[in-house]
């Protein structure tokens, strides 16, 4: 892990010359490899934001109609959320993987602050690292946050897999959009609350590169952003296919996501090194073991859940 750390360390002190005032060592704490201060707990599993931590994120009056008349015309559904794909399934048995999703989240935030960050994506060199449990995990902490509105999308056309962090169904999703077959409303999924939304990955399909690379789909993003707070994008895993170089293009930043004690260093440096011009917000270190790091409070998330 060590050789991971100091690659890290490196990729935080290139990226540090970007982020304004900001030195490497803030940036590692988004992976949780550096000592991070424990948030203080909140009423009703709620957070008071810092509203200099959230300039740049309101919405404006013509926003919120806006997105109102969105959610109306899509689907309302209850998934089914199981406790072993989700940390605040079960919060209480889960205190210490909720908190650091919380960090995480924080951490975002601190960087939003600096720089115009909205629309996150989320991968890996390779597969089961756990981005899938990252990305659907971090956009279910960011809507515990009183108005807060996220749209969750799998982008993942090759191995959807978001559908069942979530338990809901996968069609009809992204490909279905993206063919022109129906308009985004047709396949946005409303959770109970409304805050949450969510695009499944739809039908399989033969090329999945080129509908991402399709004007659909930056005319999605372009035409959601302004109507939530947050877009996090799972994509595939970036050493195999292109598809999550292509997603990087339209999306603010990214978040790569490394499995400790599994990555093959070289692999994921090669990975990693793709993104270094696309805005690479970070590293998250996952499957950590406490003793590895910093005990109950300090270390990346641990969980024997995540396969995505």
């Amino acid at each position: 892990m060590s050789r991971i750390h100091e690659a890290l360390k490196k990729a935080a002190q290139e990226r540090s010359e970007q982020l304004s005032g900001r030195s490497a060592q803030d940036l590692l704490e988004i992976v949780g490899e550096a000592p991070l201060e424990p948030l203080a707990p909140a009423a009703a599993g709620l957070e008071t934001l810092n509203p200099n931590i959230n300039k740049g994120l309101s919405r404006g009056t013509s926003g919120e109609a806006a997105f109102n008349r969105l959610v109306a015309q899509c689907r309302r559904v209850e998934w089914k959320i199981e406790p072993r794909f989700s940390v605040f399934a079960n919060e209480a048995n889960d205190r210490v993987g909720a908190e650091r999703f919380r960090t995480l989240r924080s951490r975002l935030y601190q960087i939003a602050a600096a720089q115009t960050v909205r629309r996150v994506l989320l991968t890996s060199s390779v597969p089961e690292e756990g981005k899938t449990f990252i990305a659907s995990n971090l956009a279910q902490s960011m809507v515990r946050q009183t108005d807060r509105r996220v749209l969750l999308i799998d982008g993942d056309l090759r191995a959807s897999r978001l559908h069942l962090m979530l338990g809901a169904t996968n069609v009809p999703g992204l490909t279905d959009y993206l063919r022109g077959e129906m308009d985004e409303t047709k396949v946005m999924q409303v959770g109970r609350e409304g805050n949450l939304c969510f695009i499944p990955g739809g039908k399989q399909v033969s090329n999945p590169s080129e509908l991402l690379h399709s004007d659909r789909m930056k005319a999605l993003l372009d035409k959601m952003t302004p109507l939530f707070d947050w877009i996090i994008v799972d994509s595939p895993p970036a050493i195999a296919v292109h598809d999550a170089s292509i997603l990087a293009d339209m999306c603010d930043g990214v978040l790569f996501v490394v499995r400790a004690g599994s990555t093959d260093f070289e692999l994921a440096q090669k990975a990693a090194a793709e993104f270094q011009e696309k805005s690479l917000l970070g590293v998250v270190l996952n499957r950590v073991e406490k003793l590895d790091t910093y005990g109950e409070y300090y270390y990346g998330y641990s969980s024997s859940k995540d396969e995505a």
